[in-house]
């Protein structure tokens, strides 16, 4: 694969990035057995063999389990840990019998979870680390001096966001004296948002790189997808996946991997996460990073995924 700089950052990664959520099928730590592990851990080495080197985590990825496993491979693996960049986040705080489902940006919560995630990752430093949610009650001022610890301590190297409005990323850079390097989002041709609300063109003007979560709207724009009649858009995205069809029949190329392709082409640089465990899915993904979409059919798959036409 092709790499490209993230952010304004040092870091280099290939143009798709691997997710760790799915790792171990369940986001329910008792359900983890140990087929599920070995399964998890053939994934992130099928990913590791197709030339995936941003590995995306976070603490919340079945409580951790998913880091762990990952951090299982990088002992496993000779080499690993030198030719791969691992992101993880923090900031959510799931519900549980007294514990109210919030979002944490708190220096503590920062600080803490870091050390969680480097213990069971297995490393000294995270390459890339980033806030989960946006906190109604975040203190830029504070978080910024978590930040600043974790990189003196040598723990952090770049930091991020996922999920953040542009004004959010504007009040947090506002009082990072270094560059946010992503904004992890999602964005697919059935979640056109980004594209009209700012966030990708602030990515553009401050050289943040947008990640995109679920770039396959939750397999509705994979192969084999299907639209729920009860669905609300559920006529927008029938005519969408046929448009697809259509579309990737012409480049040679399944519906997946144009759905990720069509990503590509956006000049932000938008990195995808490929959720799936399948080793042959997490290969043949990597083939979008090879499809040049002209911008005729760019903007076909557009005005399908609208549902109307162009002003």
């Amino acid at each position: 694969m092709r790499t490209q700089l993230i952010g304004r950052s040092p870091l280099v990664a290939t143009r798709l990035s691997y997710g760790c959520w799915r790792l171990v099928s369940t986001m329910n730590p008792a359900e983890v057995t140990p087929d599920r592990e070995a399964e998890g851990r053939r994934a992130v080495i099928a990913a590791y063999e197709a030339g995936y080197t941003l590995f995306d985590h976070a603490d919340i990825y079945c409580a951790g389990v998913c880091e762990k496993v990952f951090g299982d491979v990088l002992r496993q693996v000779a080499g690993m840990r030198d030719r791969v960049l691992i992101a993880t986040k923090c900031g959510i705080i799931l519900p549980a019998p007294g514990v109210q489902h919030r979002y944490d940006f708190s220096r503590d919560h920062i600080l803490r979870s870091c050390e969680q995630s480097l213990q069971r990752l297995g490393v000294d430093t995270i390459d890339l680390y980033q806030l989960h949610r946006p906190d109604l009650l975040m203190n830029p001022a504070e978080v910024a001096g978590a930040f600043n610890t974790l990189r003196q301590q040598g723990k952090v190297g770049e930091f991020g966001v996922s999920n953040f409005s542009p004004s959010f990323v504007t009040a947090l850079q506002s009082a990072c004296p270094f560059p946010l390097a992503v904004n992890q989002v999602e964005v697919h041709l059935a979640r056109l948002d980004c594209f009209y609300d700012g966030t990708l063109d602030q990515c553009l003007a401050q050289k943040i790189t947008p990640m995109a979560w679920s770039p396959l709207g939750g397999g509705v724009l994979g192969d084999g997808g299907t639209v729920e009649a009860s669905n609300p858009k559920a006529a927008v995205l029938s005519k969408l996946q046929h448009v697809m069809d259509e579309v990737a029949g012409k480049y040679g190329i399944s519906r997946s991997v144009l759905a990720v392709a069509w990503l590509l082409k956006h000049p932000s640089g938008i990195v995808p996460i490929i959720g799936t465990i399948k080793p042959q899915r997490i290969a043949e993904m990597v083939k979008a990073d090879d499809v040049e979409l002209s911008r005729e059919d760019w903007y076909k798959l557009l005005v399908a995924a609208r549902g109307e036409a162009l002003p």
